[in-house]
Formats: C-alpha cells, structure tokens, sequence
C-alpha cells in the first residue's frame, strides 16, 4: 500500500478569495484565481518522497449556481501543471445535499485511496480547515492544518505555520518511520 498526502486546494494551493472583508470563499473566475507558486517546490520534495500527491476540494459553487464548469475545469487545469500533484478530486455539493464526498465526510479520501491502493492510516492531510481535519480523523489519517481563521476546534493531529513547516514535519516523520521500522 502507498502513502499519500491529501491537500485542501483553496488557502493552501491557492489564495482564499475574499468576496467580502472577513467573508473567505473559493474563487469564482479565474482573475480570482492565483495559485501558491510557493507550494510547486514544497510538493516536489513530496513527490520525490515517494507520495501520491491528492488535491482535494469542496467547490459547491457548481451546485449552487454561482460557477460555471468550465471556469473551474481551467482553474484545475492550471494547478495540474504548475504544481506537481497526481490528481485532483473534487465534490461539487452543498451541504444540503448530504453528499458522502463533501468533506468533513471522507468519501474523496476513500476514492482515491481505492484508486491508487493507499493506506490511509499511513497518511497525511494537509489544510487550513476543520473540515479536512474531521476527514482525516475518520479515515487514521494524520492532520497537519495551518493556522487560519477556520482551523476551529476539530481534532488535529499537528498545528503548523505554513505549508512549508508542514512538509518539513512530514518528511521528518516519514523518516522516523522509516527509522524504527529498519
């Protein structure tokens, strides 16, 4: 089985898109959209770890109308190649619509764990949200969230600075692992 990180799109790969001070939301169009160019090297060293590197995002922007396809097709389009990622899940749903891939329901996690036979108690979650927390939390999955305003109060396993504090702690225990289990 392989070991993967889950990164949370919106405020880690790209900026968080303030509609309205104090009002964080996904981007919209893309001349909202500005990628973390920051995050192509820091997932490099991932990568070259040995990582599948899985994109996941919440976007109920499609459902609720306020977005269209193709904006958001280009806008994933875009992050493909300009950062080193494997692959890209998304679930386009509400939270009405009780959908089990809409994180803080693990069902994106469970997809690509499927997809490319991960272990996901021997996996990462990286976001600045409570919602890739609790996902993480269900599956054994450990969690490094950066500090921001929607961290809340869910279950984490590690509270970080930045991305790159994350990468550097999660290189660090791969290599612990891999230390004891020698």
């Amino acid at each position: 089985m392989k070991q993967a990180i889950f990164i949370e799109r919106d405020g880690v790969l790209n900026q968080t898109w303030f509609e309205r001070p104090n009002q964080p939301g996904s981007p919209l169009t893309l001349s909202q959209f500005q990628i973390n160019r920051e995050a192509a090297p820091l997932l490099g060293r991932l990568k070259a770890a040995g990582f599948i590197l899985v994109v996941t995002t919440n976007q109920p922007g499609l459902s609720r109308g306020t977005q269209s396809r193709q904006q958001l097709d280009r806008m994933h389009d875009m992050l493909r190649k300009a950062l080193p990622i494997h692959d890209l899940l998304m679930c386009p749903h509400d939270e009405e619509d009780d959908c089990p891939c809409r994180k803080p329901k693990p069902g994106l996690f469970l997809e690509a764990s499927y997809k490319y036979q991960i272990a996901l108690d021997n996996s990462f979650v990286i976001s600045d949200k409570w919602q890739d927390a609790e996902a993480a939390r269900l599956t054994g999955s450990t969690s490094l969230l950066l500090k921001s305003p929607w961290v809340g109060k869910a279950h984490r396993d590690f509270l970080v600075d930045d991305l790159k504090t994350a990468v550097e702690k999660i290189l660090q225990l791969k290599n612990c692992y891999h230390s004891v289990a020698a």
